[in-house]
């Protein structure tokens, strides 16, 4: 026998599915416009260091910088469009984001410090940012094997 509150239980639930939906349309056309906007920087900043007197390690490492987190804004993006299809969230995505992140700024850091590394503030960085790179890393190995043992089945030997 149906429950009174079933049909007012059901409305709540379609209309805080349309809500989440709204939410994450939102979420997604702000990052195309932030990624829209970081690549017409990214290509105005490379144009504008090419034509002046330009120094190659401030080219690059701007570009480099700039460039990872487009491809963070991208991978933002690609989560969102998985979470809308599939309906949940993933957290391998987010992993994969943290992971762009850490050697974004290990390869930031680094190329800063080529001048002039001490140890107490970037070394302890870096060490610190090294193991985060590990966990995450091992963290979306220990997950894709949890979630997709058959991917890491050993391949057969096809014989002679």
């Amino acid at each position: 026998m149906p429950h009174p509150s079933d049909g007012l239980e059901g409305r709540l639930q379609k209309f805080l599915q349309g809500a989440e939906d709204t939410i994450h349309l939102v979420v997604a056309v702000l990052l195309l416009i932030l990624g829209s906007i970081l690549l017409v920087g990214v290509v105005n900043d490379l144009v504008d260091a090419l034509k002046g007197p330009y120094h190659e390690a401030t080219i690059v490492l701007s570009t480099l910088d700039n460039g990872l987190v487009l491809f963070i804004v991208a991978e933002l993006l690609h989560t969102v469009r998985l979470t809308i299809r599939n309906r949940t969230l993933d957290a391998e995505p987010f992993l994969v984001v943290g992971l762009i992140a850490g050697v974004r700024k290990v390869l930031i850091v680094t190329a800063e410090a080529e001048q002039s590394f001490r140890w107490d503030p970037q070394g302890i960085e870096l060490v610190i940012l090294v193991g985060l790179i590990f966990v995450m890393a091992l963290a979306i190995l220990v997950l894709r094997h949890a979630t997709r043992p058959r991917d890491f089945t050993p391949l057969e030997d096809s014989g002679p």
